[in-house]
């Protein structure tokens, strides 16, 4: 790891020589997937990265489909999203070079505190109960990490959940589709730190939670066509560093007891 000189601000930086003067600031585009902004961790990083760095950065907060489409339109210089196999592809197709890991959490089922379903950590049982019984299910349909990851729990078990007559696709983020599990006392897959970070949960508790197929890792990707790369490179490699590791694991621990996003950076 060499060390970036920014001004006044020595950083962790693995492109650069050490000492060398690069521009003071700039603005960057990070397409993310609704989760990062819901949760508040990009509220609560982005002001340290900007007094240590002097880059802005400018969310665009959409599902992960959307925030790789964004990317693959050449309108953002960084990803940070959650569906690795849409990651993957991302790269393979040649809109950027790596893919890094940087951090994880899970994905959490809530529904009615008063429902058939007492809480468990099997997952399969879980969605098997919520198609049989024909209960009310809120899906994002959005293409979102969360969704595809959703997706992937019914196709792994053989089931279809349009067969369900109360599964409700929404094409919203997840905030909403929580408001709306929530006025209807439904089930619905969420984001963990989402979740907690609601102020709100209505009648509903968390349902299924611990279950292998429920991790959620994120990647963080630099755009090939990235206007700025010298500011997309610091952003990255801050978040990648032992500063940014830091302060992801240090998010929620105060108000939960434990962090929302444990890092997860090689």
């Amino acid at each position: 790891m060499f060390m970036l000189l920014v001004g006044s601000i020595i950083i962790g930086c693995n492109n650069q020589v050490e000492g060398e003067f690069l521009p003071e600031g700039g603005t960057i585009i990070l397409a993310t997937t609704t989760s990062t902004e819901d949760s508040g961790l990009l509220s609560y990083l982005l002001p340290y990265f900007y007094e240590e760095t002097l880059w802005e950065v400018q969310v665009v907060s959409v599902g992960t489909g959307a925030a790789l489409q964004i990317g693959r339109d050449g309108d953002a210089d960084v990803l940070l999203v959650h569906a690795r196999a849409l990651e993957d592809q991302f790269v393979a197709d040649g809109y950027a070079q790596r893919r890094y890991d940087i951090m994880y959490n899970d994905f959490v089922v809530v529904g009615p505190r008063d429902g058939i379903l007492s809480h468990n950590n099997d997952i399969e049982m879980t969605f098997a109960t919520i198609l049989q019984e024909n209960l009310r299910f809120i899906s994002r349909g959005d293409e979102s990490g969360t969704h595809v990851r959703e997706l992937e729990i019914w196709e792994a078990l053989g089931l279809n959940p349009r067969e369900n007559g109360s599964y409700y696709e929404i094409g919203d983020g997840m905030g909403a589709t929580l408001g709306m599990a929530i006025e209807l006392d439904a089930y619905t897959l969420s984001d963990r730190a989402t979740w907690l970070n609601r102020p709100d949960h209505g009648n509903l508790i968390i349902i299924c939670e611990g279950s292998p197929n429920l991790l959620n890792p994120y990647g963080i990707i630099i755009v090939s066509t990235t206007e700025e790369p010298i500011g997309s490179r610091i952003f990255v490699d801050w978040m990648l560093s032992e500063r940014g590791q830091y302060l992801i694991g240090q998010f929620g621990v105060a108000e939960f007891g434990s962090p929302l996003f444990f890092p997860e950076a090689n």
